[in-house]
């Protein structure tokens, strides 16, 4: 091991926000499985548990060496760089992070890996197979979510351009969030009714507390050391998020005179997924105004797809590729050049506008081929009486064997 360059209370601090993004895997999965009905909650919850695992061997066999890898024009990393964690030891690797072990930054990004693609899944709820879900996610991970990485965390053309997303906006949010729109488009609305939804709201707010609580590590984790650039973007997060809540709850109580706890939840989320990549690169006043915008944002592109009658189950598109989307621009206008060098103005706006737009293009064409080529191999689409009936009878032996047992 380097002693002389790796700073063990540096190294503690990336353990801890690493588990702290892992608990979010969990965390989502509670989520989301409590939003759907109890019939299809198990299955929901397979998609994001099942990712933990697909997504670990992919990011071992040459995912982490296709975003951090040598860049190959602008487009990706080798392949061969890094697989199968070859160079991928305790030693530092000054590209990424100056004082912690390689290894450590590996585990670090392959939680943001984890996390990514199932977020999609809360927008086509109920209609995608398990065993569609994992084709869908073995291509999405590969055609879309490594080479954006690259191009904006591993030295493609976005961040030679100038483009920045400190903790994921565009990275993850933006192409998880417009990849969501494209399968609800693709697979269409739903056959039960929607008013069948929530059907768990404990695990809702063991979900969203558990989210919550990640985020932090989330956010404050991209610093890569324990210092003031940490704590800048551990109270950004926390500020964006309290005012987008109450802004949210705000809007909703004047629109039906009672609180909802998932209203509340929902604009929390908002105003996280909105300042994650504005986070390191804004002063801690900006962050106010940025979840107030969030807030209004966010919830006005909802209401929007209410209105166009797109059957977004869960939101994804609204709140995490909507508020991934705004954060980014919006470091154009509010970024601190004393924070991390970045500084806001018309050129990094322009920059943050154009780099956003080719990343929402990109995944909206390649996630369309996506979901063609694997339901022309097997159709992932689930059958309409097996969304009436539920897919976890269908689906998961734990329900099957739960009832023979009784």
């Amino acid at each position: 091991m380097n002693i002389d360059v790796i700073n063990n209370g540096n190294v503690s601090f990336m353990v801890l926000t690493t588990v702290l993004v892992f608990l979010m895997i969990p965390g989502l999965a509670f989520f989301y499985g409590g939003l759907v009905p109890k019939k299809n909650s198990l299955t929901m919850m397979m998609y994001t548990f099942i990712s933990m695992g697909i997504v670990t061997i992919l990011w071992t066999f040459g995912g982490f060496s296709l975003v951090f890898g040598k860049d190959i024009g602008g487009v990706v990393g080798s392949p061969t760089e890094y697989f199968m964690l070859h160079g991928v030891d305790f030693n530092v690797n000054p590209r990424y992070g100056s004082s912690i072990p390689f290894l450590m930054f590996f585990m670090y990004q392959l939680m943001f890996a984890i996390i990514t693609a199932p977020l999609m899944t809360g927008a086509i709820a109920s209609r995608i197979t398990i065993m569609g879900w994992v084709k869908v996610l073995i291509l999405w991970m590969i055609l879309i979510y490594f080479p954006v990485a690259h191009w904006i965390w591993g030295g493609g053309f976005l961040s030679k351009w100038g483009f920045v997303d400190f903790a994921g906006g565009t990275v993850i949010h933006a192409t998880a969030g417009f990849s969501a729109l494209v399968g609800v488009l693709f697979f269409g609305k739903r056959y039960y009714k929607t008013s069948e939804d929530y059907g768990n709201i404990n695990l809702v707010i063991l979900g969203a507390a558990i989210l919550l609580f990640g985020w932090f590590g989330f956010n404050s984790g991209g610093a890569l050391v324990s210092g003031e650039h940490a704590a800048i973007a551990f109270t950004n997060t926390g500020i964006a998020a309290g005012f987008s809540t109450i802004v949210w709850v705000i809007i909703c109580y004047l629109r039906d005179k009672k609180f909802s706890f998932i209203e509340l939840t929902t604009g929390a989320v908002a105003g996280l997924a909105t300042i994650t990549p504005c986070s390191g690169y804004v002063s801690p006043q900006s962050s106010v105004l940025i979840g107030i915008i969030a807030a209004f944002v966010c919830y006005g592109c909802l209401q929007l797809s209410i209105k166009l009658k797109l059957d977004d189950a869960l939101g994804v598109w609204g709140v995490h590729g909507m508020g991934g989307v705004t954060g980014s621009i919006l470091v154009g206008i509010f970024a601190a050049s004393n924070l991390d060098g970045v500084s806001g103005g018309f050129h990094q706006f322009i920059i943050q506008l154009l780099g956003v737009s080719i990343v929402i293009v990109y995944s909206c064409i390649v996630c369309w081929a996506i979901f063609k080529i694997c339901d022309l191999t097997g159709s992932i689409r689930v059958p309409k009486d097996v969304q009436e009936k539920g897919l976890d009878q269908k689906y998961m032996t734990e329900i099957v064997d739960f009832k023979s047992s009784n």
